[in-house]
């Protein structure tokens, strides 16, 4: 079982790309051509052409986007996070690269909707340094759903997903990490999720906007 502290530290984090493969293949599997025309508020998980997505609609958001060769920026919130409520203010963006989006995490931040930021580069995760007194920045109750392996074929193979056994669930999350899934090995491997028939043509633009499928 992988631990992320509290509040969380950058080694707590598997390798971005891994998190990407992670985190893709559950968008991939939750594609819709109906969650793709979603204007307003779009929950669940999912890929565009901004990055990943993950929206519960009520404790929890995150956003994970690319940002050039070999980086990655890790945002969100989660009701768990004392971060913008700590006195004195915790600046997330203290010693950040110029490549993050700052405008954009700024504009969160001062709407009092962010709750931590965390960046990748030269293939390491860095973050802004916490006072001690800060308990939780919400890393742990957002982003262990990805940082465990075991939890993550756990979440493939249920009943929402649509793999069939624990072995299909590996037979997924493997390629997906090798960046060598393809539409047809993924809904040979998988049912029809809550009795409805999968979407193929949203699980291929899908796949193809999270890179799992590399030529």
């Amino acid at each position: 079982m992988t631990t992320i502290n509290r509040p969380g530290l950058p080694g707590d984090l598997p390798p971005a790309e891994v998190l990407w493969a992670r985190w893709a293949l559950i968008a991939v599997l939750e594609a819709t051509t109906e969650g793709e025309r979603e204007r307003h508020h779009r929950t669940g998980t999912w890929v565009d052409d901004e990055g990943l997505h993950l929206d519960d609609s009520g404790c929890t958001w995150w956003g994970f986007a690319p940002r050039g060769e070999g980086r990655y920026v890790l945002f969100g919130e989660d009701e768990s996070s004392g971060v913008k409520w700590h006195e004195p203010p915790v600046d997330m963006l203290a010693g950040a690269p110029d490549w993050l989006p700052h405008e954009q995490l700024k504009d969160l931040a001062s709407g009092y909707e962010l709750g931590c930021v965390y960046w990748w580069e030269d293939g390491a995760w860095a973050r802004a340094s916490y006072p001690g007194t800060l308990g939780d920045d919400g890393l742990d109750c957002g982003m262990s759903r990805f940082t465990d392996r075991a939890d993550v074929l756990r979440t493939i193979a249920d009943e929402d997903h649509g793999a069939t056994s624990a072995r299909h669930a590996e037979s997924l999350l493997t390629p997906a990490e090798n960046r060598r899934l393809t539409p047809e090995l993924l809904m040979s491997l998988t049912a029809d999720p809550g009795g409805r028939q999968r979407d193929r043509p949203a699980v291929t633009r899908a796949l193809e906007r999270a890179g799992l499928n590399r030529p």
